[in-house]
């Protein structure tokens, strides 16, 4: 047991699996990440070849069409399996895009990248400022000395 009050503690051998199964699940969440994108990614290539395998409907590019009773001028055109096909791997792809938006909100930090940041001097810390001496860059003033004179070399 640990020093102080020994109600609320728990002893050392609990805290190591305590932190086993933490170091666990933090392992497979990004091992579930990285299977939802990859599902993600089969999914949108999928969906691009499947799309790409339907036949055009209006010929809206001069290709294929014909005039069939079934177009889009009708009032209901039939489902075929491609299209059925299209509508699941759409579905599954919104899902994964979803799961993916959730999965990375949640692994995200409490604090923002600004909040981070300090104010502290550098050269109190004994690095070299980035910016030289302010006196240095600003030109003379009238108060100053004679002009300075190129020297003739």
């Amino acid at each position: 047991m640990l020093h102080g009050n020994s109600q609320d503690a728990l002893p050392l051998a609990h805290k190591l699996k305590l932190f086993y199964l933490a170091c666990q699940v933090r392992y497979l969440r990004g091992l579930m990440e990285n299977v939802v994108l990859t599902i993600h990614l089969l999914l949108a290539l999928s969906l691009i070849g499947v799309v790409l395998l339907q036949r055009s409907e209006g010929g809206g590019l001069g290709l294929g069409g014909g005039g069939g009773g079934d177009g889009v001028m009708s009032g209901r055109s039939t489902a075929s399996a491609l299209s059925k096909v299209t509508w699941i791997l759409a579905i599954g792809f919104i899902i994964t895009s979803l799961s993916l938006t959730i999965i990375a909100a949640n692994n995200t930090a409490v604090s923002s990248v600004v909040d981070r940041l300090t104010t502290t001097d550098p050269t109190k810390e004994g690095m070299k400022p980035l910016i030289p001496d302010v006196d240095l860059i600003l030109p003379p003033t009238e108060e100053d000395a004679a002009p300075l004179v190129p020297s003739a070399d």
